[in-house]
């Protein structure tokens, strides 16, 4: 059985940072696209950021340019969403998730195909 699965979220004050992560069970995440997704209550999913399969190309959603930083460990089977300078309307459930080969809208949800079950990441005093 193919799934992923996130971990790193939690409680962080504003301007605080978190690093979020996110692995694969069942299979390798060398050849996927991997995308990170918000939601928050009432709101509908989001895309924040997306990293080709070897790394070489990256996207961020606007609102978190220059305070993002998502990468890859493809040896430790690993991607990273680098959370800086926090805000409360960064509060919800980050999921991430995996298309193999290249996805062009990568911060489209209806581009992948994997996803893991999200972990809560709330920015509040």
């Amino acid at each position: 059985q193919l799934y992923l699965v996130e971990s790193g979220g939690g409680l962080v004050h504003p301007g605080g940072s978190m690093r979020l992560s996110c692995t694969a069970s069942g299979f390798t995440l060398d050849y996927y696209h991997v995308g990170w997704f918000r939601q928050a209550p009432g709101q509908e999913r989001e895309g924040v950021s997306d990293i080709s399969s070897d790394g070489s190309d990256t996207n961020y959603r606007y609102s978190v340019k220059g305070r993002f930083t998502i990468s890859r460990d493809n040896a430790k089977n690993m991607v990273y969403l680098q959370m800086n300078n926090l805000k409360p309307e960064d509060t919800a459930v980050y999921y991430c998730a995996a298309q193999p080969g290249t996805v062009v809208t990568g911060l489209t949800a209806l581009s992948y195909n994997l996803w893991g079950q999200g972990t809560q990441v709330t920015v509040s005093s």
